[in-house]
């Protein structure tokens, strides 16, 4: 199997000279079966990879018309993106070689939950597998060793596993335990499948978000993949450098802005007790008919390889479906309400979100499990008056929990601040600002009980398209600077937090 972790955005892969097939959309892995193809001595492989931004392509790029048909905030950037963070291009992370048994295990699925101390573990395997065959089933950790036999029914099989005197998997105590799954057949393994599973649960209660059955409140970011030389490049150093900075700052949780990330990422997550909101590709949509119905295919595509790859994350708590869609279209509400139904067939056991930042008329948030809104007053609109901003936004989410009742996370607020610019009193673009506009849109956070998180736009300034509003092609709303050093507000955080 030859396999490729990310490529951005049209891959073409041959073998020897022959078509393997071709992919779309980057940050979601795909591969090839290339047995039949396979020399003994020296093989070529060829990729190539088509970058242009498109109208039909999700997130998709130089729209023309009307600009109130897409987004017009976007429309005199270069490149032409409907999205503010840089369209690179290219491999992005991993291509693998590697191989299984002609019988082998073709997917695993694990679903936890607990009764008081008593943890279980569904586990369903499927295999490429038809003939009579047993799956043997061990887990490990915290003291317990359990090892189950079942006989697949066809291509699959499914086990529940008890764990007494459970350890469940917590942020301050992200226990893990060691599942192996091994597929036997004639007596002999012919393969096996190992992984590190979580127990704990996730659900949405009235206005609250239960972890464990415990209320949980998310204090984190929205961030990229992004920096100097390597861009959006697999750079195993910088993740563990960006978790440095998370768990120094105190946050708790962070969203896939706007893509998924690297499974390393999501590895590390499970280890290190970070709850994550994993999203798809699917920022700037728009919903003229032109190129729609594959932008909805698109869409479609990445909900089904974002949830099959990530779905036995421990640190994955909810699927969001897309960012700040222009969804005030009729098409809109069956557009997303079907990427809704598809996420629940695909895995109940999580929440499903759409981030927007339409507010009231966001017809998504009518069956989202959750309300999460982006909100720039103070910056964007309202700019230099906090004092107004902040009246106007307490306004707004109380009038959007009046009306969905439902639990609200402000998943994007922020001011852009050139590093080492200061000002006093406080003005736009200097760390005084941007740390006094966080700090004081949190204290009005905290004030309300329906609000379940605060996710700060962004952990660090990242590349975005060339823009009158975009000084050096780049976004300063990090509360680090891109290369990672820390601006006044993220000391201010620190502090805030660590309370």
């Amino acid at each position: 199997m030859l396999r490729f972790g990310s490529v951005n955005y049209l891959a073409e892969v041959w073998l020897n000279g022959q078509l393997l097939g071709t992919h779309e959309g980057g940050h979601l892995p795909f591969e090839f079966d290339v047995t039949s193809l396979v020399q003994q001595s020296r093989n070529h492989i060829v990729l190539r990879v088509d970058g242009r931004l498109a109208f039909d392509r999700v997130p998709p790029g130089n729209v023309t018309g009307d600009p109130a048909d897409f987004f017009p905030s976007h429309a005199g950037n270069y490149p032409q993106a409907q999205f503010d963070f840089f369209p690179y291009c290219g491999i992005h992370r991993p291509v693998l070689l590697y191989a299984t048994s002609i019988i082998s295990f073709h997917d695993v699925t694990v679903q936890t939950q607990f009764t008081e101390t008593l943890g279980q573990v569904h586990v369903q395997a499927e295999s490429t597998n038809k003939t009579p065959a047993n799956a043997r089933f061990t887990l490990n950790g915290h003291g317990q060793h359990v090892t189950l036999e079942k006989t697949f029914s066809g291509d699959r099989v499914e086990v529940n596993i008890d764990v007494p005197d459970v350890a469940l998997w917590l942020p301050v105590n992200p226990n893990l335990y060691d599942l192996l799954i091994e597929l036997i057949q004639n007596g002999e393994v012919v393969d096996s499948y190992s992984l590190k599973i979580g127990i704990r649960t996730i659900r949405v209660d009235g206005n609250q978000l239960l972890l464990n059955d415990e209320s949980v409140y998310l204090n984190g970011f929205g961030r990229h993949e992004d920096f100097p030389v390597v861009g959006r490049g697999y750079l195993p150093a910088l993740i563990v450098k960006d978790y440095a900075m998370l768990k120094w700052i105190g946050a708790n949780s962070f969203r896939t802005s706007h893509y998924p990330y690297s499974e390393q990422m999501l590895d590390l997550a499970d280890q290190l007790g970070f709850l994550v909101i994993d999203e798809t590709p699917a920022v700037g949509l728009y919903f003229r008919a032109d190129g729609l119905e594959k932008r909805h295919e698109l869409c479609q595509q990445y909900v089904h390889e974002m949830i099959a790859r990530d779905k036995n994350h421990p640190s994955v708590i909810m699927w969001s479906i897309a960012n700040e869609p222009h969804s005030t279209t009729p098409y809109a509400d069956q557009f997303f309400n079907q990427l809704y139904q598809q996420a629940k067939s695909l895995d109940a056991t999580r929440p499903v979100t759409l981030v927007s930042f339409l507010g009231l008329s966001e017809q998504a948030f009518e069956f989202c499990d959750l309300v999460c809104l982006n909100r720039y007053m103070g910056w964007y609109s309202q700019s230099g008056t906090l004092d107004e901003a902040l009246a106007l936004l307490s306004t707004e989410l109380d009038a959007l929990y009046k009306k969905f009742r439902k639990p609200i996370l402000l998943a994007e607020f922020g001011a852009d601040a050139i590093p080492g610019h200061h000002a006093q009193p406080p003005e736009m673009f200097s760390e005084e600002y941007q740390a006094e506009m966080l700090v004081r849109y949190i204290e009005l956070l905290r004030q309300k009980p329906y609000v379940i998180g605060e996710h700060i736009w962004n952990l660090c300034d990242f590349k975005t398209s060339q823009d009158i509003t975009r000084a050096g092609a780049l976004n300063y709303k990090g509360v680090f600077t891109r290369d990672r050093r820390p601006k006044l507000a993220a000391h201010r955080l620190r502090a805030l937090w660590s309370e």
